[in-house]
């Protein structure tokens, strides 16, 4: 597992499983905030032996990590914080299918969902590992995003439009492309914009005059 920045990723069916488990969560939520473990009991109401037992499966994880030790009445304590940042799963640990990108690079539909969520959960993997190591050694990872919203009149038109696209793309990375170049990887997909929830008469507001 690598530290980043802004990210915790997780890639080792071990690490998810210290992570999801009730009682780690709001741990790992409490520890926002660096605390010790007799902290941590008494902000949760839990024994003791029981958050030290947490504690350790967590750090061990390494999703958590010390910041200090305190002499505290004869004896060490020990305070704690969660790494930094959201976590973030290996799509590959959650399905269980280890050779998934290879699964899906076969699919050659590019109008597939499931080619998308494919080539969407391999970015994750690879942005999020590089990411790590860039953390680590103390560099930036360089790295684009372009998001846009179109409304498509008919369905034809999902297929016209991804044709002009990938020309358009295909011109635009003619021109940059150099030999000796650094490689990056573009990806473009798109998919239904999930419909706004409309406010229940329960959470409408009401104007008082």
């Amino acid at each position: 597992m690598g530290r980043m920045a802004a990210i915790t990723y997780l890639e080792e069916p071990a690490e998810v499983r210290a992570a999801l488990s009730p009682p780690r969560r709001e741990l790992l939520t409490a520890l926002r905030e660096p605390a010790s473990a007799t902290q941590l009991a008494a902000a949760l109401g839990l024994p003791r032996q029981r958050v030290n037992y947490h504690l350790r499966v967590l750090e061990a994880a390494g999703l958590v990590e010390l910041v200090e030790e305190r002499q505290r009445r004869g004896c060490v304590e020990r305070i704690l914080r969660a790494k930094p940042g959201a976590l973030v799963v290996d799509p590959a640990v959650m399905s269980g299918d280890g050779d998934h990108r290879d699964r899906f690079s076969q699919i050659q539909d590019q109008y597939a969902a499931e080619h998308l969520v494919g080539v969407a959960a391999g970015a994750v993997r690879d942005v999020a590992r590089m990411q790590a190591k860039a953390d680590e050694s103390g560099k930036r990872l360089l790295t684009f995003t372009i998001e846009a919203e179109v409304r498509f009149g008919a369905p034809g038109d999902v297929h016209a439009f991804t044709d002009e696209l990938t020309e358009a793309v295909r011109r635009t990375v003619a021109r940059f492309d150099t030999g000796d170049g650094r490689p990056y990887r573009l990806v473009a997909g798109g998919y239904p914009a999930p419909a706004a929830t409309e406010p229940t008469d329960d959470t409408t507001e009401e104007t008082i005059p």
